[in-house]
């Protein structure tokens, strides 16, 4: 299981832009963490919830999924992640990326600093925990090696139905596939990446679903400039920024509470995430 990151592998994620793959959990471990997940998505009695319950797997899941709450604080991700963004961490977001068998749903090429809000900010990162296996034939992630190194690139937004991205948003610049790395996992192995590296994936070809938990982390000094007070979950050391709306994990799945939560943090990032989008002519 990873640990603390030594030097060769601190090094190589700022070089690289990204650095894999890191054993965090045992094989069974996430084949638990799946079965929670599917048993949350067949349970009819959850479909009730005030938005589809694919709203609540997609963005934000560790407001109001105590599963995804767990895993996004599990001990061996924060010992990985602070070896990059330092001691003080917090989770800005936790979304279940999810490929259905011999999908065409795909993830075009972004940066994901793009539309958070932060600038170009270095004190963050996404961890990109496999749940199932990722393959090249199933859509795994591809990174650009170095791409980081560039400032936050023009975007256009396809807003194409077949994109998992919210707003189908592409790098507008050519990536080749002789520069694609592909990050190819088995579950219980996690990627981190930078917020500048330039990634997405293809659709998944394979027989089995492609299912993927990406945290996106930051430290206190990553700061919004787009609304006055970010929400965050603080998940090790300490916030004395007064920059951040601390929230606790979800005491029970789906509770009032947290679906009253999750409808504040959605309408605050949106401002964020949705600012200036485009309709493609």
């Amino acid at each position: 299981m990873a640990t603390s990151l030594n030097e060769k592998q601190i090094a190589a994620y700022w070089n690289d832009g990204f650095l894999f793959p890191l054993s965090v959990l045992s094989t069974s471990q996430a084949i638990g963490y799946r079965q929670q997940l599917e048993s949350i998505e067949n349970n009819s009695n959850l479909h009730s919830s005030p938005r589809p319950l694919n709203d609540y797997i997609r963005t934000h899941s560790d407001v109001v999924m105590p599963m995804a709450a767990e895993l996004a604080l599990q001990a061996t991700v924060l010992d990985a992640v602070e070896g990059i963004i330092g001691p003080d961490i917090m989770i800005w977001g936790a979304d279940f990326f999810i490929k259905e068998a011999n999908s065409p749903m795909q993830v075009s090429m972004h940066q994901d600093l793009t539309y958070w809000g932060f600038g170009e900010t270095p004190n963050q990162v996404t961890a990109w925990i496999a749940l199932s296996s990722s393959t090249v034939e199933s859509g795994c992630v591809d990174l650009v090696k170095g791409s980081h190194k560039s400032p936050i690139l023009p975007h256009t937004d396809t807003q194409a139905e077949d994109n998992l991205l919210s707003r189908g948003q592409e790098v507008a610049v050519d990536v080749r596939d002789e520069d694609r790395t592909h990050v190819v996992l088995t579950p219980g192995e996690m990627s981190l990446h930078h917020g500048l590296a330039i990634h997405g994936s293809n659709p998944n070809g394979s027989n089995d679903r492609r299912i993927g938990f990406a945290i996106r982390y930051i430290n206190p000094d990553a700061q919004q400039q787009s609304v006055r007070r970010e929400y965050a979950m603080l998940a090790r050391g300490v916030d004395r920024s007064e920059a951040f709306i601390h929230y606790a994990p979800p005491s029970s799945l789906f509770s009032a509470n947290s679906l009253g939560l999750y409808e504040e943090i959605k309408q605050s990032q949106a401002k964020v995430l949705m600012a200036d989008m485009k309709t493609p002519t």
